[in-house]
C-alpha cells in the first residue's frame, strides 16, 4: 500500500478530497459535542438570520440550521456509504459471476444490467419506493447502483483470467472456483473501490432527492429533509436551503476528488512507473 498512498499524497485534488471527507465524518461524529441544541427541538425563534447565537439561523419551526446540518451529515453519509457498499459487494458478486462463468450466464447477467442502467436511477427510485423509510432508501439505491461495478469486475476478469500467473495457478491444480476468487478476484477489486468512493457521492444526491420528495424519514434530521423543509421559505430565510445545500455539494465534491486521486493511485499503468 505505501506506492499507492505515494501516488495518491501527489494528487492535490485526492488530498482535498480526502481532507472534505474527514472534516465530514468528523461533524458527524461530533454532532451531539458541535450542536448547541437537538436538530429536531423546536423554539419561538423562528426564522432568525444567521449570527452569533445561531450560528446558521434557525427555520419555520426556530429549529437551529446548524445542528440540522451536522445531524444531518449522520444520515446523509450513512446512507450514502451504505448504499454504496451494499451495491459494491453486489457489483462484485455479479461482475466477477459474469465473467468467470462466461457464456449465457454472462449475457442473461449484462442484459440485466443494461436493463437498470438504461433507466434514471432517481425514476426508478421513485417507483420503488413505497412510503418513507431510511432502510427502505438505502435498499433501493444499493439494488439500483450495483450495474457499473459489476461490468466494471466483468471486464478486469475477462482481462486477466487469461493471464500467465492465472494459467500457473490451474497448472498447480486449484479449481476454477478457487482461482476466480483467490486469484482473479484480488486483481479485479481496485476499479470497484473507485466506483465506490465515487457511487457515495451518487447516493448522497438520491438520498436528498428522495427526501425532497417526501420519501424519508421524517424523524431523522438529514440534509434532503431540511431542502424539503425550506422550499417553502426560500425568500423569507434563504439560510434554510443554502446551508444544507453547501453540505451537499461539499459532500459530493469530497467523495468525487477523492475517487479521482484513487483512481490515479490504483491505476496499473502508474504503478508500473513507480
Amino acid at each position: 500500500m505505501s506506492p499507492v498512498w505515494r501516488r495518491f499524497a501527489r494528487s492535490r485534488p485526492g488530498v482535498v478530497g480526502l481532507v472534505l471527507i474527514v472534516l465530514l465524518l468528523a461533524a458527524a461524529g461530533l454532532a451531539p459535542a458541535l450542536s448547541p441544541r437537538p436538530p429536531l427541538e423546536t423554539s419561538s425563534l423562528a426564522f432568525r438570520a444567521p449570527a452569533a447565537g445561531r450560528l446558521l439561523g434557525t427555520d419555520n419551526l426556530g429549529r437551529d440550521v446548524w445542528s440540522g446540518v451536522v445531524h444531518g451529515a449522520r444520515v446523509s453519509l450513512m446512507v450514502g456509504v451504505l448504499a454504496a457498499g451494499f451495491a459494491a459487494l453486489i457489483g462484485v458478486a455479479v461482475g466477477a459471476a459474469a465473467g468467470a462463468a462466461g457464456g449465457r450466464t454472462d449475457a442473461w447477467l449484462m442484459r440485466m444490467s443494461d436493463l437498470l442502467q438504461t433507466i434514471p436511477q432517481f425514476f426508478l427510485a421513485l417507483l420503488a419506493l413505497a412510503g418513507r423509510g431510511l432502510w427502505k432508501i438505502i435498499a433501493v439505491l444499493a439494488i439500483l447502483g450495483w450495474p457499473l461495478t459489476a461490468r466494471l469486475v466483468r471486464a478486469e476478469f475477462l482481462s486477466l483470467r487469461e493471464r500467465e500467473f492465472v494459467e500457473a495457478a490451474r497448472a498447480l491444480g486449484m479449481s476454477d472456483l478457487r482461482v476466480a476468487v483467490l486469484v482473479i478476484l484480488p486483481n479485479a477489486i481496485a476499479p470497484a473501490l473507485v466506483a465506490a468512493t465515487l457511487g457515495v457521492a451518487e447516493a448522497v444526491l438520491l438520498e436528498s432527492g428522495l427526501s425532497f420528495f417526501g420519501l424519508g424519514d421524517p424523524n431523522l434530521m438529514s440534509w434532503g429533509v431540511m431542502l424539503q423543509n425550506a422550499q417553502g421559505f426560500l425568500r423569507r430565510a434563504w439560510w434554510m436551503a443554502v446551508f444544507p445545500g453547501l453540505a451537499i455539494f461539499t459532500a459530493v465534491l469530497g467523495f468525487n476528488l477523492f475517487g479521482d486521486g484513487l483512481s490515479d493511485a490504483l491505476n496499473p499503468r502508474l504503478r508500473q512507473r513507480t
